[in-house]
């Protein structure tokens, strides 16, 4: 599948590219705190097989990045760009136990914030997952704020978009300070 791209106007009047793709597989909707998306999101990367991309702007909920670690002792490509300012301001954040268990780890800190919050599995496959919402991978937004999450199953000309959004903010964001990946 090609995906169209269509123009569109803001609001100062300018044209940017946007793309669209059509409708394939599933969408499963979740809310925190009613809901638990933080095991959602464990049985997400779980599943994986090749590839998990993360893009986080909080990062402190040890389930995910114990299952992105397994994920990585299976095989898989796993790579997360992590904004710096929480980075640094989180003691609890667990970039460094990810880097240990060899994740690739990198910061964005050219934005004011890099507060995307998603997650991109096997998005070469007929499978390809993505997962984004408000929800940031953290004890809070599960426990203690109304967040939501959209995972998006099967649809890998979405999974590549992501994808393609992540390769682009990787390639500038700046390795992790600590130990380096295996």
């Amino acid at each position: 599948m090609v995906a169209a791209c269509a123009a569109t106007a803001s609001a100062a009047g300018d044209v940017s590219e946007t793309a669209r793709f059509p409708a394939t597989g599933s969408i499963e909707i979740a809310f925190t705190p009613r809901d638990r998306v933080d095991r959602l999101i464990v049985a997400a990367i779980d599943n994986a097989q090749h590839e998990v991309l993360v893009l986080a702007y909080s990062f402190t909920d040890r389930s995910i990045a114990r299952a992105l670690v397994r994920a990585r002792a299976r095989g898989a490509s796993v790579r997360v760009v992590a904004d710096r300012e929480q980075a640094r301001s989180l003691p609890q954040n667990v970039l460094q136990d990810l880097v240990n268990g060899g994740v690739e780890v990198a910061l964005e800190g050219r934005f004011q914030a890099a507060h995307n919050k998603v997650i991109v599995i096997d998005a070469e496959g007929p499978s390809a997952t993505t997962i984004t919402g408000s929800y940031n991978y953290t004890i809070a937004a599960q426990r203690s704020n109304a967040e939501n999450v959209l995972v998006l199953r099967d649809n890998p000309p979405a999974a590549k978009a992501y994808r393609d959004n992540w390769l682009h903010l990787n390639a500038r964001a700046l390795p992790w300070p600590g130990v380096a990946s295996p």
